[in-house]
């Protein structure tokens, strides 16, 4: 057709300009978190721990980290620049401003460490700066141990709490998580209501959360005999934590929702993958 004419004249022309900026290299991480949910108060406390892989041919003595939930507090750049732009997203507004405390979003890292040595981790904004005690050299990697607090933002977009249909946790950005390094460098643009791409790893996150609560998860739920809600035939705790055991391989973020009204529903494929569809069955803010 006439437009698939242009567009592969599109590709074509562009082609050895893209071939010749991509540097032939990206890099590479490794997340293991232990995540432990207080659902009422909306909070949750992380330990995790990074293995960060420098395939770059370059010298690296900071490592910077995405904080996504900062940007949901009044004075933050998200909610100054909602405020007064010309042309505002009508789904942020003033929504931010008008968070009481316990509604507002933030991530505040207690203590890091790289190996063994305590190092400096300085926040502004979304943004957060691990300092390391030795260069990063270039085919290297190091480990690093973060733990943090957070509170999940009442739903103002994307992700937070309590969205429009009903879910109550729709945790999407919620981790501190490590910028981009590419042939630009570092990309560590101050969170204002737009994606960014990601490193590309593993991701091994298990949760601690009420038993009430479904999850659905990034990945592969490695242990659901324990967890019930229909996963595997193991039968649902009636009270205390559920510890759910994700692992997902190859992918540049992880997410994850939960819900005390989920319906799991499981089809097993002819000859094909075991399909999990968790979603809101009718409520009162509608059927999906």
């Amino acid at each position: 057709t006439p437009r698939l004419f242009l567009l592969g004249l599109l590709i074509a022309s562009l082609s050895p300009i893209a071939l010749a900026q991509y540097p032939g290299w990206q890099q590479e991480v490794d997340y293991t978190m232990d995540i432990t949910v207080d659902a009422p108060t909306h909070r949750y406390s992380g330990v995790m721990d990074v293995t960060y892989i420098n395939h770059s041919p370059d010298a690296l003595d900071r490592i910077p980290f995405h904080l996504f939930f900062n940007a949901f507090q009044p004075g933050s750049m998200m909610d100054v620049r909602s405020r007064n732009i010309a042309d505002p997203d009508r789904r942020v507004g003033d929504r931010i401003l008008g968070l009481p405390e316990d509604e507002q979003g933030w991530i505040q890292v207690n203590a890091a460490r790289v190996g063994k040595t305590e190092v400096e981790f300085e926040a502004n904004g979304t943004i957060g700066w691990l300092t390391l005690p030795k260069t990063l050299a270039p085919g290297k990697k190091t480990k690093i141990h973060l733990e943090w607090d957070a509170q999940v933002p009442r739903q103002v977009r994307r992700s937070g709490w309590m969205n429009a249909q009903g879910v109550e946790f729709s945790m999407t950005q919620w981790y501190p998580k490590i910028c981009e390094y590419d042939h630009h460098g570092w990309h560590t643009n101050p969170y204002i209501g737009r994606e960014f791409h990601g490193v590309w790893g593993h991701f091994d996150v298990t949760i601690s959360m009420d038993a009430a609560y479904m999850i659905g998860g990034t990945g592969t739920l490695e242990n659901p005999e324990e967890c019930g809600h229909g996963y595997g035939d193991g039968p649902t705790p009636s009270e205390g934590m559920i510890d759910w055991h994700f692992v997902a391989a190859d992918v540049h973020d992880f997410a994850w929702a939960a819900d005390p009204d989920f319906v799991h529903d499981v089809l097993d494929m002819e000859d094909g993958p075991t399909l999990h569809f968790i979603y809101q069955a009718d409520t009162a803010y509608g059927a999906w």
